[in-house]
């Protein structure tokens, strides 16, 4: 498994080589891209999007134009996500969760399921020489079989992609149905990368995923003072944070796991 460390600092790509998982909106506006060090994965902004805006507002081809900018000055990046529909109850029906507002698609799941498949074939379509992975969605077992049904009679076979992404499973990773969910979709043979895995979810689930990624170490410093010397009110934003962070996650795993999660 590659664990990458989610982050919205984009220069930390030229600071380590530890796996990084960015989204792509860090680096639409930046007048200079530094190049990475190590491996990194491109996240298509999609929460953050459909939550504030209940549609994508960037069409495939700006995407396409996003992702080959990054491609050529940041350097190959392992995958990129393709402008997929999440299918929390609160993207598609709209609310609050703390601060943030859902504006809500007002959709379907299984309507969801058919944009997800649409994106990414127009997105292959448009840029088959760059790796934009497959995204299954869905909130039911059932959902995401019928969304893996529908790529494969669109002539996708899943199991020969290097990378298939699993999403709307972040809340549920835990749970007994994401369990079911990760273990359904890892018995057809797919390569998985979990989306927003945190440490109970690598524990449960881990030895399913090819990889994963996380963001939890900047909420986890929000919660505390900064560490020692630091000067900032505290350390949600600091690489020497992450990076212990990271640490001491892949030490709390069970020891079969952490040398194929501390691989880089």
């Amino acid at each position: 498994m590659r664990f990458y460390l989610t982050t919205h600092k984009r220069h930390w790509v030229r600071l380590t080589d530890v796996p990084l998982f960015l989204k792509s909106e860090h680096f639409v506006n930046a007048v200079k891209l530094d190049e990475a060090r190590g491996p990194y994965a491109v996240d298509s902004g999609g929460f953050s999007e459909i939550q504030r805006q209940g549609r994508w507002t960037r069409t495939p081809r700006q995407y396409i134009d996003d992702l080959r900018r990054i491609w050529e000055c940041v350097g190959p990046y392992d995958w990129a996500a393709p402008q997929d529909w999440m299918c929390e109850d609160l993207i598609i029906h709209g609310g609050t969760a703390g601060p943030l507002t859902f504006v809500g698609t007002h959709l379907s799941v299984p309507e969801h399921i058919r944009r997800t498949v649409a994106n990414f074939l127009e997105l292959r379509s448009l840029a088959p020489e760059l790796r934009i992975a497959p995204v299954l969605q869905g909130r039911k077992v059932a959902d995401y079989e019928w969304c893996a049904d529908l790529y494969e009679r669109a002539g996708v076979d899943l199991t020969r992609e290097p990378t298939v992404g699993l999403g709307s499973v972040c809340r549920l990773q835990s749970t007994r149905e994401g369990a079911a969910i990760v273990t359904a979709m890892a018995a057809r043979g797919l390569k998985l990368h979990g989306f927003g895995f945190k440490t109970l979810g690598l524990e449960r689930v881990g030895h399913l995923l090819a990889s994963a990624d996380s963001a939890a170490w900047s909420y986890h410093a929000r919660k505390r003072p900064p560490l020692p010397g630091h000067t900032h009110k505290n350390c949600a934003n600091c690489i020497d944070y992450a990076m212990r962070w990271r640490t001491r996650v892949l030490a709390s795993l069970p020891p079969w796991q952490q040398p194929f999660l501390d691989a880089a």
